[in-house]
């Protein structure tokens, strides 16, 4: 959803305005509205970061935050999961997670949602590339598809057409020093909570 403005306003004029919930994105110079989170989405998105966090956390290697707003090179967007490694997250004096975060994720996670345009969706994360983030991934849900981003690379396709003995073998790239063996069968068995 588009927002549209009475006038013209800038990135830094987006800041000061109120929190919408789902979250706006500022993009190209427009206000665009995410959809809200459905069950598959937010299953996705809550699995990813549990999964993340519990092999990277402790030994302070990386954090995965859902919902971010991440500010930086003339946007401001808000990645379903953003991941930091952590010496990049920008802790304040006291040692606490910033507010704000002024700069780009070092592994972006885009989940598309029904009402999601995914030539909008892929162009965040291409942003996200072009000012030095590592990887990216485009999940969808309805194909069982991940397109994974890498810098200076054509993007891989991963899908559930792939037989599935093929698929379960089928490894996602982490960042490195993340000790995770992911394959894109675990991503979507998660959404079967009855098996």
């Amino acid at each position: 959803m588009t927002t549209a403005a009475s006038k013209a306003i800038g990135l830094e004029e987006f800041l000061k305005l109120p929190e919408t919930e789902p979250a706006s994105e500022f993009i190209g110079g427009e206000i665009i509205q995410k959809p809200m989170p459905k069950g598959r989405h937010s299953r996705l998105q809550g699995k990813l970061c549990a999964t993340i966090n519990e092999v990277t956390e402790e030994q302070k290697i990386a954090y995965a935050f859902p919902e971010l707003r991440c500010t930086f090179g003339g946007r401001s967007t808000v990645p379903d999961v953003a991941v930091f490694q952590w010496q990049r997250i920008p802790f304040t004096v006291d040692g606490e997670v910033p507010d704000n975060f002024e700069r780009h994720p070092d592994w972006t996670i885009e989940i598309l949602s029904p009402e999601q345009k995914p030539n909008q969706v892929i162009g965040n994360i291409l942003h996200c590339l072009r000012h030095g983030c590592q990887l990216g991934w485009f999940i969808d849900p309805d194909d069982h598809s991940i397109l994974v981003f890498l810098p200076n690379q054509p993007p891989e396709l991963l899908q559930g057409s792939v037989s599935e003995a093929l698929l379960k073998e089928v490894r996602l790239p982490l960042l490195e020093g993340i000790e995770l063996a992911l394959t894109v069968a675990q991503v979507f068995a998660w959404l079967k909570m009855e098996s």
